[in-house]
């Protein structure tokens, strides 16, 4: 539960359709990044939102530990400690116009290195609408593969960015063997499972391993993160 340092900030993100979205950036100290997350939470139905802990430990971490930016917000009609997003729950299709926002928005600051970072039902949103942003690829925590398409899985194929799933082994949706069938059309993907982890990361060995997977995809030089800090710089 240690807060690191980095410079944080509050931030709104504006969709083309006219709805104010809620966020926070978390940036590096140091003004040098490395690499910049964009992260698309779980099921706001089931719990999910910009907190969620796995995104929520990131931004307490990530810049300090790693140089990295990361950048929390709530999908349409989402609430959070930080507030509610306006508009109303889309069933992963009003959200396309979110995720275009969010990467904008980080595109716009200069924030480099960008990449679509999904638990859950986040990675519905960045296999069904991320292709084709700004972005240099994807990383899937948890993937269910509810509403994403064979045609999505196509699409990300087709641009040749790197997309990586974390399998959770003891996942109540989607675990490794079927993940591995259902992802076929997705050519490049680079599919990890985790022995013993389940769809909600719980417990800290877990979010360890999670932070780490990451950081050696977007920032290699980055990793493996260190697990001891200075105890003034610990929150």
């Amino acid at each position: 539960m240690s807060v690191l340092p980095a410079q944080r900030e509050d931030i709104t993100l504006m969709t083309e359709d006219g709805l104010t979205l809620v966020g926070e950036l978390s940036l590096p100290s140091s003004g040098k990044i490395s690499a910049t997350l964009i992260t698309l939470h779980p099921l706001p139905t089931h719990g999910g939102f910009m907190d969620s802990h796995v995104f929520r430990k990131a931004a307490w971490r990530l810049p300090y530990l790693a140089d990295i930016a990361v950048l929390r917000f709530n999908t349409r009609g989402t609430s959070s400690p930080r507030g509610t997003s306006e508009g109303a729950f889309g069933e992963g299709v009003g959200e396309a116009a979110d995720v275009r926002a969010a990467v904008d928005f980080a595109v716009a600051r200069g924030l480099t290195n960008r990449w679509l970072v999904g638990w859950s039902f986040g990675t519905e949103l960045a296999l069904m609408h991320g292709a084709d942003l700004d972005v240099k690829g994807a990383i899937l925590l948890s993937p269910p593969l509810h509403r994403a398409q064979p045609s999505d899985l196509e699409r990300w194929a087709a641009t040749g960015k790197p997309v990586t799933a974390l399998v959770p082994e003891l996942d109540d949706f989607l675990q490794p063997d079927e993940a591995r069938e259902r992802f076929t059309p997705l050519t490049q993907l680079e599919l990890v499972p985790v022995e013993g982890a389940k769809h909600l990361w719980v417990g800290e060995k877990y979010v360890r391993i999670v932070l780490d997977a990451i950081t050696a995809r977007v920032a290699p030089g980055r990793s493996p993160l260190p697990d001891r800090v200075p105890t003034e710089d610990v929150a």
